[in-house]
């Protein structure tokens, strides 16, 4: 099991005090790219899950995978993506445009969907995965999608792999809506939100996805069913944060867009009306966390074993 003290997790407990992200923080704050995105505007945070459940039809491109496959525990808990080196940085800095329409929403992200695509290289070659093979990055602005995997009413992004294929679906209404009560918090939402589908995209290349859903299937009870798809979730938005960490010198993750970052990861998870499916606030921003801070300076997958945590930290 991941050895993860239960002080540590109620010190990431509180909203708004990841102390790691705050201590990589660059000194030098980021420049605004507007004078509308001003840190004082007002507050926002999420509602629920920046997400759906991820879905996956079919076994990913040929890859080696795993060196034991000898069982679903195995693919998630001993995967080879947990023994990389550490994620390139891309180097791509952050677009400069509005994200006031759905035009600028597109740039902004596809720009960052090649950046993620680029990091995750190295890694998932070392894992033995087809890590050629990048998503199609599909936006909607509809809370109904007919996506490859069927239809959707969560009006939030997912991630679907059919057919050998993998998909990013991404609505662009919630990030217009919050760049009009905050630029900068739409900023951190929109890049926090394609780093955690691109993580489902990672799970799926290296076998986690689709051995998780099996996993989940298996099991008799709903608690049970329920625990498998957080610590997939989870382990999706480690994979989000510890990709956007490794280029945090570049984009530059520091200032006004930290403190959102910050904001939406502390704030998103499961909330009352929603199923229990994503994890909570104080695990999601724990995990997220775990991402994000550097090992030995460098970023790396193996601080997303999810599946190898007690069930206290994936509650």
């Amino acid at each position: 099991m991941v050895n993860l003290s239960r002080t540590t997790l109620r010190g990431f407990a509180a909203v708004g005090a990841l102390a790691g992200f705050a201590a990589l923080a660059l000194p030098n704050a980021q420049a605004a790219q507007t004078s509308s995105t001003s840190t004082t505007a007002a507050a926002v945070t999420p509602a629920g899950p920046v997400d759906s459940t991820a879905k996956a039809i079919g076994q990913p491109p040929a890859g080696e995978l795993l060196t034991t496959k000898s069982s679903l525990t195995n693919v998630v808990r001993y995967n080879r993506i947990y023994k990389t080196g550490p994620i390139t940085p891309s180097k791509c800095k952050e677009v400069n445009v509005s994200l006031r329409t759905a035009a600028g929403v597109q740039a902004y992200v596809s720009q960052l969907d090649r950046c993620i695509y680029a990091a995750w290289a190295l890694p998932l070659k070392q894992a033995g995965a087809a890590y050629k093979s990048a998503p199609k990055l599909v936006f909607t602005t509809s809370s109904r999608v007919n996506s490859a995997c069927g239809l959707d009413t969560s009006g939030r992004a997912f991630m679907c792999a059919a057919g050998g294929k993998s998909y990013i679906y991404f609505p662009v209404s919630p990030v217009i809506s919050y760049w009009k009560q905050n630029p900068t918090f739409a900023r951190a939402y929109a890049s926090f939100t394609i780093a955690h589908e691109y993580g489902h995209h990672v799970q799926w290349l290296t076998g986690i996805l689709n051995a998780s859903w099996q996993r989940q299937t298996s099991f008799s009870t709903s608690a049970a069913q329920l625990e498998e798809s957080r610590r997939r979730e989870l382990q999706a938005s480690c994979f989000g944060t510890a990709v956007l960490g490794s280029n945090k010198r570049y984009y530059p993750w520091s200032g006004g867009l930290m403190t959102q970052l910050n904001n939406v990861v502390t704030h998103s998870g499961d909330q009352p009306g929603y199923p229990r499916d994503h994890g909570s606030l104080k695990n999601h921003a724990f995990w997220s966390t775990m991402g994000f801070n550097a090992k030995h300076t460098y970023t790396v997958a193996g601080n997303c074993n999810t599946f190898n945590a007690s069930s206290a930290y994936v509650a």
